[in-house]
């Protein structure tokens, strides 16, 4: 695998060319977030598991966990209009996670619905071609299906019954290869 296509995987992901997803660690790498001009940080992990930021660098930190439960569309629209309002400044936000699988692969897919106008079908489409680990918790997916209903008025993903429970449709054919195993 090229050293490119192995950073994809594990570090920092370019979702447009003003936003970034990555895992903790990528995000506390200062020389990466420098080379990549980053100028703004979004940290959704939960409390007490921020560090300082590097100076000259915007922190955001979203105490909150990686549960169905949590309420991750409280913070959707904050967070989608300070990565437009940092890219309006020609500045780049990074969001990030433990992981950079659900939360913040959430708050992109949020972000890329509010202000790019892609349906949420897209937006995951998107996300995940830069960043393959991303997979929102079945509860993020909940809260993504209500804030597109609520963006657009109609839904380009559903929750659907499987024998694994509630899983948005796009993972119906998955399912059901595991549970053909």
């Amino acid at each position: 695998m090229s050293r490119q296509g192995r950073r994809g995987l594990s570090g920092l992901c370019r979702v447009t060319d003003h936003l970034y997803l990555s895992n903790a660690s990528a995000a506390n790498d200062h020389r990466l977030l420098k080379r990549h001009k980053l100028t703004c940080v979004v940290n959704a992990t939960e409390a007490g598991c921020s560090r300082p930021p590097p100076p000259g660098l915007e922190y955001i930190h979203i105490p909150i966990s990686d549960s169905p439960e949590a309420p991750l569309r409280d913070h959707f629209d904050a967070v989608a209009d300070k990565i437009h309002a940092t890219a309006s400044l020609g500045g780049r936000t990074l969001v990030h996670c433990n992981a950079g699988v659900s939360r913040s692969a959430s708050l992109c897919v949020a972000y890329l619905m509010k202000h790019r106008g892609a349906t949420l079908l897209e937006a995951h489409g998107w996300v995940k071609a830069c960043r393959p680990l991303a997979r929102p918790n079945r509860g993020f997916w909940k809260q993504l299906v209500r804030f597109e209903m609520e963006l657009r008025g109609c839904n380009s993903v559903r929750i659907v019954s499987s024998p694994m429970g509630e899983i948005p449709d796009i993972y119906e054919e998955e399912a059901r290869n595991m549970t053909s195993l």
